[in-house]
């Protein structure tokens, strides 16, 4: 009978411990839930529900916070809590690049968000394999002019570039951690791709400066960013696109040698070398540069394929200037994708939604932007920043699919080469499954890593791969080298 009573009495404090650690568990998430409610800006931003979405469980903000009171430079943002475990969950801030071209169009709906775009009704499904599942998830459509992004004054346009790209980045942050000031603690990490090589480095670099001099109040807990098919230094990926696409059977043997003797790509473009560049891409033309095995777009009259963009003048890493051939749209397995988000995005009621088009903006919005057409500033190599931050303890991963045409692996290759980093692991094929992902290197203090068959667009092409390579990022943990 004794024994009887002791093993009650012990389950009695076994259970009330338990019924301890849930209360102090539900009493965090509902202290967690209260900051929020405190915040009226950021009631203000909460979206109910987007015309055609699926119910989810999450929550989602979209708004505008303003960088630059006195220019009227305000930016565009899209949040999406994570599935679970919001109040642990790092956050992550996404930026597609161009320059000029819209992460929420791109990285939100067509590769990484929770909802993807779709032909017909309803207009957004599920992402299986949608980011939030790993991190809060930030889409930032940046610079000024981009998507539903704007700014008062038209002379600003005559100073867009990479500088003030970055600066008005960074006060978008700290304006934003104001209004979910429940974010400030959490790890925050950036990703990007394409020109986004640029952006993303330019803005941590400007977060890892201004941490050093900053009050507490104002520091961003800047743990690493990733950045995949990006251009990164002018050289390396000048001669990795020609390289890729002679070794890729695009270009012919003449066309690939006369390229090689007429280019210096360690110097300015000339016209002789931008001409033989423009065959180059007369041959691509015909497929999709940012997936050389996928389809392209047939339907008539679309406008993702065969719409004229303006020339973005100035702007120094010279196969980054926006004409047709050299910027026909990427897309995954529909390659029409692109101008279901055109439609999508351009509805009053969705723009209602998603609190965007306040200001009621005089052009449409496109997926890359029809108003700049002027950068003033580019670095022709983003690896001292690369190395920089490398050596200042910031975790850095590289990827690329090897299917993209665009900024090719080759390039990245060449380009990390530069940097003479000691390889701690060397190259091995990792494993999603039983299947081979890619392959990785690791060397100290960054990790790149390939995506097998993806193109320019990792998360649209190869998704599974794609959400596993970001949460073995977040986490810090190697990708798998042998099959599960």
């Amino acid at each position: 009978m004794a024994a009887f009573a002791s093993k009650s009495h012990a389950l009695c404090v076994l259970l009330l411990l338990s019924l301890s650690v849930a209360a102090l568990g539900h009493s965090r998430k509902v202290l967690y839930e209260e900051e929020k409610e405190e915040e009226p800006e950021q009631k203000l931003d909460l979206v109910s529900r987007l015309p055609g979405q699926p119910e989810v469980s999450f929550r989602q903000y979209s708004g505008y916070v303003t960088v630059n009171e006195s220019h009227g430079r305000a930016l565009f943002y899209w949040l999406f809590e994570a599935t679970q475990d919001v109040e642990k969950k790092p956050l992550l801030l996404w930026l597609n690049g161009g320059p000029g071209c819209s992460s929420i169009g791109y990285g939100a709906v067509e590769e990484l968000g929770p909802f993807l775009m779709q032909k017909g009704v309803p207009e957004l499904g599920l992402n299986e394999y949608a980011w939030n599942k790993e991190a809060n998830l930030l889409f930032l459509e940046s610079p000024f002019g981009v998507g539903f992004s704007y700014t008062n004054t038209s002379s600003d346009y005559d100073s867009a570039g990479d500088e003030l790209t970055a600066i008005d980045a960074h006060a978008f942050l700290l304006n934003w951690f104001k209004r979910f000031p429940q974010f400030k603690s959490h790890e925050f990490y950036i990703a990007g791709e394409s020109y986004a090589g640029h952006y993303v480095p330019e803005l941590a670099e400007k977060i890892y400066e201004a941490n050093k001099k900053s009050e507490e109040e104002d520091r961003i807990n800047l743990k690493g960013f990733m950045i995949g098919n990006a251009a990164v230094d002018e050289e390396a990926d000048s001669a990795g696109l020609v390289d890729y696409a002679w070794s890729h059977a695009v270009i012919s043997d003449d066309l690939y040698h006369r390229i090689k003797q007429t280019c210096n790509f360690s110097a300015p473009v000339d016209d002789s070398c931008d001409n033989l560049l423009d065959t180059l891409f007369d041959n691509y033309g015909v497929i999709n540069v940012y997936d050389i095995y996928a389809p392209v777009c047939l339907e008539e009259n679309s406008r993702n394929s065969s719409r004229s963009l303006p020339v973005i003048q100035g702007v120094r890493p010279k196969l980054f200037a926006k004409t047709m051939q050299r910027y026909r749209r990427p897309a995954g397995y529909d390659p029409c994708v692109p101008d279901y988000t055109d439609a999508y995005f351009n509805r009053a009621d969705v723009q209602k939604a998603l609190h965007a088009n306040v200001t009621n903006l005089p052009y449409h919005w496109t997926h890359c932007s029809d108003v700049l057409t002027s950068w003033s500033d580019a670095r022709s190599s983003m690896l001292p920043t690369i190395k920089k931050l490398v050596d200042g303890g910031i975790r850095v991963w590289v990827f690329s699919g090897d299917f993209d045409g665009r900024v090719p692996v080759t390039s990245t290759r060449y380009a990390l080469n530069k940097l003479s980093l000691q390889t701690v692991q060397e190259w091995t094929p990792w494993y999603s499954g039983k299947q081979v992902g890619g392959w990785r290197v690791i060397y100290d203090g960054l990790t790149f890593v390939t995506v097998r068959a993806a193109g320019h667009e990792v998360p649209t092409f190869k998704p599974m791969e794609a959400q596993q390579l970001v949460g073995h990022f977040l986490t810090n943990q190697q990708l798998p080298v042998e099959p599960f």
